[in-house]
């Protein structure tokens, strides 16, 4: 098995992505293979680790594909890796709310049986970092034998890489105290190492949308930590990850459509949000799979007879998108001759009639608007309409993370998709899904499947088969 470490943090904010994106780079820069992963369903992050390893970065999130496969899917993206990153969400043992440590940092590295390197920022603190660091170090064992924590005492942490350090006194002050505990300093970065990272309503831009800066911030990320970060120490920690064998997850099936139909996926900047394992799984149930720029390009790929467009920001780019009529029409035609269609989040909105008052593709007769507010969490569904994706009763767990609205019909708020019963050109459309509470959200209308939920299709590879399947 690969040598791996986990990157976590006390909270959000500590420096998890400069760390865990600049050992990568710094790593890739002396000639090792490595790959990176984040801990849930985090669509950004990844972007940035692409770019620092040269390979797809994946995401390992138990909440959307159970625990069972966490350790497949990572022996499939660390394949031919020396080295695998993974860097944590949120704080170390923060989970599904509601749900003890389940889909926390602290529950993958115990699964991959990994050590963690915890990021501190310490632009505030003195002596009283290491109570900090012992009473993370201690909190595993002392929960192991309650109910709230799977990962128990089965964490290590095997040192710590201080952030946002003040000066060199402050640095031999924090190092004195962290000695004082037995726990190895790995690394100090200055403020005035900081790397800009720009950022805008919902976290980071991704890394599509700003190549060049992009690629200049993960060099001198990979700088910044060569030069602050013990690298031999690092690697010494992940090389004392103990072997465990796991078998590679697949995303081949048995028996393959042979026609070899073609699947256009949408990318580009306006359409980032998605899972490297997708396309893995169209392209594994036999489809031909053609990424297009919606921004860019006037037309549908050559034969595409089915189209997956995932999450992303059509908000920034709405008049572009927009202006892009015959693209447009392409949609909207595909939609009318009954191909199967999946729209997730962002490609929800590009189907509607019109996003923030810029015509969209006009697929469903339904109207979306940027607000105020953020939604945001894991969601448990139920499919409540029979589509070419799922049978009516199939239950997925799926994540929402968005600042927009649907309105679809007067009997329903803003906020709420597809009443039961309104037209859209690709046919009726009912709701997709019911929340727990019952509230319906999505569309179904014809071969059309689109929702704000986000989900992971490596938790059910028959999505992909069903689709390809459609395509006849």
């Amino acid at each position: 098995m690969v040598s791996r470490i986990v990157i976590a943090a006390p909270a959000s904010g500590h420096g998890k992505t400069t760390v865990a994106t600049g050992l990568l780079a710094a790593f890739a820069a002396r000639g090792l293979n490595v790959a990176g992963f984040k801990v849930g369903p985090d669509y950004i992050d990844p972007g940035y680790h692409a770019l620092a390893a040269g390979r797809p970065g994946r995401n390992l999130d138990p909440v959307l594909v159970g625990n069972d496969l966490i350790a497949p899917l990572f022996a499939h993206g660390a394949a031919g890796a020396d080295l695998a990153v993974i860097e944590g969400v949120m704080g170390l043992y923060d989970g599904r709310t509601g749900a003890g440590d389940h889909g926390s940092t602290a529950e993958v590295a115990a699964l991959l049986d990994a050590p963690v390197i915890l990021v501190v920022d310490a632009a505030a603190q003195g002596r009283s970092v290491a109570a900090l660091v012992h009473g993370f170090r201690s909190f595993a064992s002392d929960v192991s034998g309650g109910s709230g924590s799977r990962a128990g005492g089965g964490i290590r942490i095997a040192g710590v890489i201080l952030n946002r350090v003040g000066s060199m006194r402050h640095e031999d002050l924090l190092r004195a105290a962290l000695e004082e505990i037995g726990t190895p300093v790995l690394g100090a970065l200055h403020r005035h190492d900081a790397v800009a990272a720009p950022s805008r309503h919902l976290g980071l831009i991704p890394a599509v949308e700003r190549r060049s800066e992009a690629v200049a911030a993960v060099k001198a990320l990979a700088d910044v930590v060569a030069s602050s970060v013990n690298l031999e120490a690092v690697l010494a920690v992940a090389r004392s990850a103990p072997a465990f064998s796991a078998t590679p997850w697949s995303p081949s099936v048995e028996e393959p459509d042979e026609r070899r139909p073609v699947v256009a996926v949408a990318g580009g900047r306006a359409f980032s949000f998605g899972y490297a394992e997708t396309v893995e799984l169209l392209r594994g149930a036999g489809a031909e799979v053609a990424l297009f720029d919606p921004l860019h390009d006037s037309s549908l790929p050559e034969g595409a007879r089915a189209l997956v467009v995932g999450g992303g920001f059509p908000e920034v780019y709405a008049s572009e998108l927009s202006a892009n009529e015959s693209l447009r029409a392409d949609v909207a035609r595909l939609a009318r001759d009954g191909a199967p269609i999946a729209a997730e989040c962002a490609g929800l909105l590009w189907l509607c009639r019109s996003l923030d008052g810029a015509p969209m593709c006009g697929v469903l007769d339904a109207d979306a608007a940027m607000t105020k507010r953020l939604t945001l969490g894991y969601r448990d569904a139920v499919a409540v309409a029979a589509s070419w994706l799922a049978p009516v009763g199939t239950r997925v767990t799926g994540h929402e993370f968005h600042r927009t609205a649907v309105t679809a019909g007067s009997s329903y708020p803003a906020g709420s998709s597809s009443p039961a019963g309104s037209s859209s050109p690709a046919g009726e459309a009912t709701p997709a899904w019911a929340w727990r509470d019952a509230t319906p959200e999505g569309f179904v209308a014809g071969n059309v499947h689109a929702s704000y939920l986000h989900l992971h299709w490596a938790a059910h590879p028959e999505f992909a088969q069903r689709l390809v399947n459609s395509c006849a």
